[in-house]
């Protein structure tokens, strides 16, 4: 791809000359330089600069999605031909939160190679926005998280319901709150770890207008005393500090073995769709629906399907329900 515009996505990306100099190897007077040729060529301003760093205008915003696009068609073009070089079967590009990696993906994909020794397999585990902008920059062709409230309908994004989760709260055994059934109140009284991180150049994938009226979010969370997109990090620091750590309750098993237990809740706790996104112009494609199809019958094997599941208490195994991946 044009290196101009590469450079501009580096420099959008980073929020910084400096931060995209640094990631490009080459020096910031370069960078501004060539960025300054980029607006005339393209005859409008892309950036607001200032002395926190870089914002992109409404004309920067017009030609970081395309040039994202023209990214994307690029290295799917190379890829293909290496591909053809390599005579292989097509490979795995997913994304996946930490839930679903241990739930049901990792035999999926264990299975998948089995079946296709010679296919080469890519997963990328972490949080929704940070996989959305993964799948957006071609690095993956598809995601499973939470349902994203407030995205904005202008990315293009399909999603795919699989089942129900809710958000659980887990702590080192002797906590006080194991003691009995608690309250929010009493449970944010305590510091409190997640997974997510709050990068601010995933803000553009909401709708602003609708932002105000949805249901908070990784960036409007303001009592959170540790977070890390390392769920491993996530459970020393819980371990080590008595923390409550909030993550998807289908982990209690799994947290259990490590030394975290569930926090029994007093209300029923909030639910949410947990399911596959994938970019709409794809949808319809061979090699996408049939890999659509593996995941789906990969969770209904280990997890009730989104429309089965019931309400029978923060506790009962048919009340699956949304935050944390």
């Amino acid at each position: 791809m044009d290196k101009l515009l590469t450079q501009f996505l580096a420099v959008a990306d980073a929020g910084s000359f400096s931060g995209a100099a640094t990631a490009l190897f080459i020096t910031q007077p370069t960078l501004s330089f060539n960025m300054q040729k980029l607006e005339q060529s393209v005859g409008a301003t892309l950036f607001d600069r200032s002395s926190r760093g870089v914002q992109l205008t409404r004309y920067g915003e017009t030609l970081y999605e395309n040039a994202r696009l023209m990214q994307r068609l690029y290295d799917n073009t190379l890829n293909a031909i290496a591909d053809q070089k390599r005579g292989t079967e097509r490979g795995l590009s997913i994304g996946s939160g930490y839930s679903w990696w241990t739930m049901f993906l990792r035999d999926m994909v264990v299975a998948y190679q089995r079946e296709f020794p010679r296919a080469p397999v890519q997963i990328s585990l972490g949080n929704q926005l940070r996989l959305m902008d993964q799948m957006l920059s071609g690095d993956i062709s598809m995601f499973l998280a939470h349902e994203i409230d407030g995205l904005s309908g202008a990315i293009g994004t399909d999603f795919i319901p699989l089942t129900r989760v809710y958000n659980a709260f887990f702590v080192r055994d002797g906590h006080p709150l194991l003691q009995g059934p608690q309250g929010l109140a009493e449970i944010d009284t305590h510091p409190i770890v997640i997974s997510s991180l709050a990068e601010s150049r995933h803000e553009r994938f909401f709708d602003p207008a609708r932002r105000r009226t949805r249901v908070e979010t990784v960036f409007d969370r303001t009592n959170v005393a540790f977070r890390t997109n390392s769920l491993a990090a996530c459970v020393d620091y819980a371990l080590a500090t008595g923390a409550v750590l909030v993550h998807t309750h289908v982990m209690r098993d799994d947290f259990a073995r490590r030394g975290l237990f569930e926090v029994q809740q007093r209300d029923e706790p909030r639910r949410a769709v947990t399911g596959i996104y994938v970019l709409k112009k794809r949808r319809g494609e061979e090699r996408v629906e049939e890999l659509i199809g593996r995941i789906s019958r990969a969770c209904h094997g280990a997890l009730p399907p989104w429309q089965a599941n019931v309400q029978t208490g923060s506790g009962g195994p048919d009340s699956i329900s949304p935050d944390q991946n």
